[in-house]
């Protein structure tokens, strides 16, 4: 080779690697896609209300079918995306108004709730458990509110034999992405088919659904391979969590961020377990999938 065309072959190299250098760095990998409002802070998660302005809409029972009709809160503004979406059920003998506290609170903080009433207050949890998936199907097919919903990202709670409700919903539906059975009542104690992440949240002097009947075995049978936790509200009843109550509210809230938004930013609300004078006892499956 000449000492031109080396030259000019060596000026195309040199030019190339300035052109290479010149451009703009390739894009870091997007932030999940599914985080919804700021950091969480303690204060947010304890705060009555989240950062999402949110609004209401009633469910006619004659105006659904599989269960029987409810509340839906929802956040306002679109700008955020989707939402996530909850169905929650009233335990035995009760209606929507014992879970109703725990709509607008969990809706302010970028989910989509539905607080049903069930077609019998003497239903069942197999039935309440059917009743549930109803609700979300309704919510994702055919509510007022469906296009603010990602179908892929449901949940579901529900007090008393509405919490065994949502043991028996996680079971027949295990692409739900998170369950918080609320002081649960179920005949069946065995869970080990449940695939569904899930909290379980009991008290320590209810006399309706023992924790050693119900709440205890209801986790220990969850498969240990599974994201669980078990948490025990210290001198607490039966009733505890059909009422504002802060402790149900914070764990709640930490729960559905990080297994329905995969918002890892909530963990350290979970894990390491978390402790106080409002927790008598907390398990846990740490550090989480």
């Amino acid at each position: 080779m000449s000492v031109p065309q080396f030259r000019t072959g060596l000026a195309a190299v040199l030019a190339a690697l300035t052109l290479v250098a010149a451009s703009p760095a390739a894009p870091a990998l997007a932030a999940n896609p599914y985080e919804r409002g700021p950091a969480p802070t303690t204060s947010s998660i304890e705060a009555s209300r989240g950062s999402f302005a949110i609004a209401q809409t009633t469910v006619a029972r004659s105006a659904v079918s599989g269960f029987g009709g409810g509340t839906i809160y929802y956040p306002t503004s679109t700008t955020a995306g989707t939402f996530g979406a909850i169905a929650i059920s009233p335990g035995f003998t009760a209606s929507q108004s014992s879970v109703s506290w725990l709509g607008p609170r969990l809706a302010s903080q970028g989910f989509v709730i539905i607080t049903i009433d069930t077609l019998s207050t003497l239903d069942q949890p197999a039935a309440r458990g059917t009743q549930l998936l109803a609700a979300l199907d309704y919510l994702t097919r055919t509510s007022s509110v469906r296009t603010r919903i990602d179908a892929t990202r449901l949940g579901v709670m529900g007090h008393s034999m509405g919490g065994g409700g949502s043991l028996s919903a996680s079971v027949s539906r295990p692409a739900l992405q998170a369950a918080i059975p609320l002081t649960p009542w179920h005949g069946t104690k065995s869970w080990s088919s449940d695939r569904v992440p899930t909290l379980i949240i009991g008290a320590e002097n209810d006399t309706v659904a023992s924790v050693s009947a119900h709440s205890e075995p209801f986790y220990t049978s969850l498969p240990s391979t599974l994201d669980k936790a078990y948490l025990e509200l210290n001198n607490a009843s039966h009733s505890a969590p059909t009422s504002t109550n802060v402790t149900v509210a914070k764990y709640s809230i930490s729960w559905l961020k990080r297994f329905i938004d995969n918002d890892t930013r909530y963990e350290q609300f979970l894990c390491p377990k978390p402790s106080g004078s409002a927790i008598q006892e907390y398990r846990d499956t740490c550090p989480h999938s």
